[in-house]
């Protein structure tokens, strides 16, 4: 693994998003931009269009696609634990303790994630990287609202909240179209596709925008914690639990990389929705972000051979 290597990869497939994510920040400086709105046109529209898109078009079985999704709860599950198990050796109080696990435990799958897969590995890889995501937001929006409320939100409410959810229903007519074995006109198809092609670019910009409502925590030892495991842990996470269920090729490649993204932005939103040491989440997220491609760089060429 050469310098020139890592520099090559790193500049072909994480340069550009950082690039775009820093338009998206400076734009978010300098001009009153309401990533609010942003954001809900993504979830609403872009995002359940993509993973619909991606499902229809792709070569990802049914098998594969439940594989993805029971990985995904693995690496969730393990990540915040390992974030449990570091906050009690190193004494975190409470709040501290349940804002790194939240950041641990879910990471950016989808504005940073997605497009990630997409320019390293295609889309292939992107398909299963999708089912990730897909995972990823259900959860988020059921176990990690139950860890940011601190027993404010009941499982009831957690669970049927996933119902509100766009991309859900953008799964599920992907499955039907694909069961049935359905062709989608042309108008409509080239609509999805239009769509589509839109969402990766306006999540890039919109993970800029979210970054410039960071603010500092003075829990060095917390933000340590929570930076340092989601990004050393998580690739070797993702990696060991690829190999135990034996997943090969874009499977491989897509997952892994999904497995190693930093702590995902929505965290800040539930954070402060929680009051849950929201100047701790949002400086996790940012200086995750920051560092990622220390470890994306070379986990991407180790990936690719």
């Amino acid at each position: 693994m050469s310098i020139n290597e890592l520099f090559t990869t790193f500049a072909n497939n994480l340069l550009p998003i950082l690039l775009i994510a820093a338009a998206g920040y400076i734009l978010g400086k300098f001009l009153t931009v309401d990533s609010r709105t942003i954001g809900r046109i993504v979830f609403y529209i872009f995002s359940p269009l993509l993973v619909f898109n991606l499902m229809v078009t792709s070569q990802l079985n049914l098998k594969q696609a439940a594989l993805t999704v029971e990985y995904t709860a693995a690496v969730i599950a393990i990540m915040g634990l390992l974030a449990l198990i570091f906050g009690k050796i190193f004494q975190l109080e409470r709040p501290h303790l349940l804002a790194v696990i939240l950041t641990v435990a879910f990471g950016n799958t989808g504005n940073y994630g997605l497009p990630l897969v997409k320019f390293a590995f295609g889309d292939e890889a992107l398909a299963v990287a999708s089912i990730f995501y897909v995972t990823t937001t259900i959860l988020f929006n059921t176990i990690g609202v139950i860890i940011a409320s601190l027993g404010h939100t009941d499982l009831k409410s957690a669970i049927l909240g996933v119902f509100k959810l766009p991309i859900v229903y953008g799964v599920m007519l992907a499955l039907i179209v694909k069961a049935a074995g359905l062709e989608i006109p042309v108008p409509l198809s080239r609509t999805i596709e239009i769509a589509a092609s839109g969402a990766i670019p306006a999540m890039i910009v919109l993970l800029g925008l979210e970054l410039t409502k960071i603010e500092w925590s003075h829990s060095f030892r917390a933000l340590g914690i929570g930076v340092l495991t989601k990004l050393i842990l998580g690739p070797v996470v993702g990696l060991l639990l690829a190999g135990l269920f034996g997943m090969q090729g874009h499977s491989h490649q897509g997952s892994v990389i999904e497995a190693a993204m930093p702590a995902a932005v929505a965290t800040t939103v539930v954070a402060t929705e929680y009051q849950l040491e929201s100047s701790l989440v949002t400086a996790i997220v940012f200086l995750g972000t920051i560092l990622s491609p220390l470890t994306l760089t070379p986990l991407i060429v180790y990936l690719s051979r």
